[in-house]
Parts: C-alpha cells; structure tokens; sequence
C-alpha cells in the first residue's frame, strides 16, 4: 500500500494569563473566551482554510495547508 503524506503548519495557541484570570474572576474570563472564540477566533481560522485539531480550556490546535495562512490567522487575534 503507498504511504500517504502531506505537509501542514500548524498553530498552537493560549491565552497568556489564563490561570491568574480565571482565578480573579472566573465566570467573566469563561464569557469573554467564549465570544472571543464564536466573534473572533473561529471566524479567522475559517477565513484562512484551517481546522481545528483540538481545543484545550484556553488553546486551540490549528492545521493550515499554508504557512502564510497559519501566520495571517495567529496575528488576526493578537493585533485585530
């Protein structure tokens, strides 16, 4: 049988903080994430062509079929 391959990038990405957020105020950090996630992160991920691979509490696993896709998706968050 011939083996199958393909080249991916991947993003690998967290909130900074998240821990000492949650523990100043857990239930507003959670909403926060959670919009975050539906407005913002999902959307940009989409926008790029990448798929979730996993999702953490506060990370994300992405695979992209581009480099210049991963890169483009992991500034959208950080810089708007």
């Amino acid at each position: 049988m011939a083996e199958s391959r393909k080249l991916a990038a991947i993003l690998a990405s967290d909130v900074v903080g998240f821990s000492r957020l949650t523990g100043a105020d857990e239930d507003r950090i959670l909403a926060r994430l959670r919009t975050l996630r539906s407005d913002l992160i999902d959307p940009t991920i989409a926008v790029h062509n990448g798929r979730v691979v996993k999702r953490t509490g506060d990370g994300v696993l992405v695979e992209f079929r581009s480099v210049v896709d991963a890169v483009a998706t992991s500034f959208r968050p950080a810089y708007g």
